[in-house]
């Protein structure tokens, strides 16, 4: 009996997920290293310099192991990775794990206003979508959803930075911060550090320049989002004590507040953590058109010079938040439902 407790196969499927979550990671690692090297280019004259002659090209390229076989050259990524190095950029000479620290949190200032975004915008439009199920509102709701959701990120970004920037001028085209601020790092977030530094305009002009990729990259993930909540809340509305309450004339408003958002939130709640990681490496692109400095950009000038280890950094580093998030979700899924904690793992 005691090999088969709640306790002893909840410590076993985290064990697992671990197990795998690792085995992921290496396989991605591995992958994405042969892409690089199928990339054309090479690697030793970008790190040499384009003056550089054939004997100081063939000296950098045995100085990097470049002149190693593949998996020789595997190998010793995977041991430096086990002591935490993600070794040296080619281009920049500069560690890859410093590198990444510097630009990761513009990005993740982005992911989470972007979240923030979703969340409130989402939830109104998924409970009154639910509400009014299958009326007039309803349909204008999910057809909203559904073009926004269609739209190519791209040529969003494009249309959205024209229209609000160019055209009407209500937003910054691009950057993080309007030139007339000169705001101390400390974290590396530009408005955390703005309020950090006592100065709330600097904030508000940050918050300005993030507000449109924010959306940007909120649409996609938002209509998930918005799906799986709608579902639940139809679920959740159609339970028979609530259907009695309201014809005890139990307000609307109380119903939905107390009881109905409270239990249809969960699965919202575990996708908005799966969603984490992946709109990670979704900013890569949102940064790219919108000229922000963030992971995307670092690995961008990455791929564009065969900078191998800072390609890897940064899809390794992406890799390990979105592994990382599933695996929070998991644990709080199995702290949130009572069916998990009494063992029934699958």
């Amino acid at each position: 009996m005691a090999n088969n407790s709640p306790a002893r196969q909840t410590a076993v499927f985290l064990v697992r997920k671990a197990v795998s979550s690792v085995i992921t990671l290496i396989g991605l690692s591995m992958f994405v290293f042969l892409m690089v090297k199928l990339i054309p280019g090479d690697e030793a004259r970008v790190a040499a310099g384009e003056n550089a002659t054939p004997a100081q090209v063939e000296a950098v390229r045995k100085s990097l192991g470049l002149d190693q076989p593949f998996f020789v050259q595997l190998l010793q990524f995977f041991g430096r990775l086990l002591h935490g190095d993600l070794g040296t950029s080619i281009t920049t000479h500069q560690s890859v794990l410093q590198g990444i620290e510097q630009v990761m949190p513009q990005t993740i200032e982005l992911v989470v206003l972007a979240i923030i975004i979703i969340i409130s915008v989402v939830t109104p439009l998924a409970t009154l979508s639910a509400l009014r199920r299958d009326g007039a509102t309803d349909v204008a709701i999910k057809l909203f959803v559904i073009l926004s959701a269609a739209m190519p990120t791209f040529w969003l970004a494009l249309l959205l930075q024209y229209l609000l920037g160019t055209q009407i001028g209500i937003v910054p085209i691009s950057g993080r911060l309007s030139r007339q601020f000169n705001i101390p790092t400390q974290t590396g977030a530009v408005v955390v550090d703005s309020l950090l530094a006592g100065n709330p305009l600097a904030a508000w002009d940050g918050l300005q320049h993030l507000i449109v990729p924010a959306i940007v990259l909120a649409l996609p993930f938002g209509a998930q989002l918005y799906r799986i909540l709608r579902a639940e809340l139809i679920q959740v509305l159609s339970r028979e004590h609530l259907t009695v309450a309201r014809a005890k004339g139990v307000p609307q408003r109380q119903l939905v507040w107390r009881h109905v958002l409270p239990n249809s939130i969960g699965p919202g709640i575990t996708l908005v953590g799966i969603q984490f990681g992946a709109m990670t490496g979704a900013a890569v692109l949102v940064e790219g058109v919108f000229g922000l400095v963030g992971v995307g950009s670092y690995l961008t000038n990455a791929v564009a010079q065969k900078d191998t280890f800072a390609v890897l950094g940064g899809v390794l580093v992406i890799g390990v938040l979105v592994v990382v998030s599933n695996y929070v979700v998991d644990v709080l899924q199995l702290i949130r439902d009572p069916r998990l904690r009494a063992g029934q793992l699958g």
